[in-house]
């Protein structure tokens, strides 16, 4: 998901540099989206290891 993000910014920059603003602000947009939807997944996982966390058999 992240090359996702990575490939929009570099969309939006490259249409930037060219004068393409539909194209630069389709792409930006995309990318904060995807970026956020990533966000919001790691600090999912981020809490329910917290909780859970690994457990050991001993």
């Amino acid at each position: 998901m992240l090359s996702w993000i990575i490939t929009f910014f570099v969309i939006a920059i490259i249409a930037g540099i060219f004068g393409f603003g539909g194209i630069a602000g389709a792409a930006t947009g995309i990318a904060k989206i995807l970026f956020f939807i990533f966000l919001v997944g790691f600090v999912v996982t981020i809490i329910l290891n917290a909780f859970h966390g690994r457990k050991t058999n001993l």
